[in-house]
């Protein structure tokens, strides 16, 4: 089988044995797609009011989409069948490798373009109308241990060069709020609030939620916003956009910068298998872990439905026979 939608992984690339993502820009590129493609970004901008970052989303699952087309010889929307949009499904899981929850959301993409398309009358009919969804599982979170997490946020030292004071500071918040990575290139000056060591969150379709936030992070902050954020700011706070953490440039963190230094610190704590997330699911294990409950949990992750904080109860099970021979009188005697 040919290769298809060849290009430099994304973020949430597959291992080396699973077709890369397409290229950034992808479909754009296509002669035949990039007018639909500007309408229906355009739509999703300005007519749904959606967040940059999951107009980005639907922008990277449109690219992937669009370079499977052209490998399969198909220029325009016109052209695409049923059984296209079918067998890409059967690409994204099979040789791209990706896990039911990703692939649900690339097929949610895919019916709403579709949609948009033929509610606009740029095609006759809509392929995607009989696109089934993919049985929507949910693995366990991974997640590393307490003595792991604390070896990972301690990993950044000044042998790290002067940008470990604030990449200590990332990492402490994320563990400790539990935020996406999104969410900390996003966060603003006036949403730390040091008085009450809490964090206002926007997280995403704009949902708010204030966490609060321990002491080692909340000494990581103070440090980072003291010593070196300064430096790198200057006065120019206009191209720093006001953010909490900046790049050494002094301009807004980008989301991919968050992800590269978390791998970063996780091989420099012997720790593999860590991305962003894995803190953020570390967050809400420990939690449980230590006896939170579950909607105070979905609360601080910013859960629209507990059902997808239930995800996190698996911690549970480790304890239950322990709970029970302790609790039930005629259970191990």
């Amino acid at each position: 089988m040919k290769p298809r939608g060849r290009g430099s992984a994304s973020s949430s690339s597959p291992s080396d044995d699973h077709a890369p993502a397409a290229p950034k820009g992808a479909a754009a590129a296509e002669a035949g797609f990039s007018a639909p493609l500007r309408d229906f970004i355009a739509y999703l901008r300005i007519e749904c009011g959606l967040a940059p970052a999951s107009i980005a989303a639907y922008g990277r699952d449109l690219d992937d989409l669009v370079a499977f087309l052209a490998d399969e010889g198909v220029r325009t929307p016109r052209e695409v069948k049923p059984a296209h949009l079918a067998e890409h499904v059967r690409f994204l899981s099979r040789e791209r490798g990706l896990d039911p929850a990703s692939t649900v959301r690339h097929v949610s993409t895919v019916r709403v373009f579709f949609r948009f398309l033929h509610a606009v009358r740029a095609i006759p009919d809509d392929p995607a109308r009989l696109l089934e969804r993919p049985t929507k599982w949910r693995k366990i979170p991974d997640t590393i241990s307490p003595s792991q997490m604390r070896r990972l946020v301690e990993a950044p030292t000044p042998d790290h060069g002067e940008l470990w004071v604030r990449d200590r500071a990332i990492l402490e918040l994320m563990y400790a709020a539990g935020l996406r990575a999104s969410e900390v290139g996003s966060v603003r000056l006036n949403q730390w609030h040091p008085v009450l060591s809490s964090m206002h969150v926007v997280g995403k379709g704009s949902k708010q939620r204030i966490v609060p936030v321990g002491v080692p992070a909340a000494q990581a902050i103070a440090r980072w916003l003291e010593e070196l954020r300064p430096q790198l700011v200057g006065a120019d706070e206009t191209r720093a956009d006001h953010r909490l953490f900046v790049s050494n440039r002094g301009k807004p963190l980008e989301r991919v910068a968050v992800w590269g230094l978390v791998t970063k610190y996780a091989a420099v704590a012997g720790i593999h298998g860590v991305h962003p997330h894995v803190l953020r699911h570390s967050f809400a294990t420990d939690l449980l872990r230590g006896g939170c409950d579950l909607r105070t949990v979905q609360e601080f992750l910013g859960h629209t439905s507990v059902v997808t904080t239930q995800i996190y109860t698996h911690v549970d099970k480790s304890k239950l026979r322990e709970t029970v021979s302790r609790c039930h009188p005629r259970f191990d005697r």
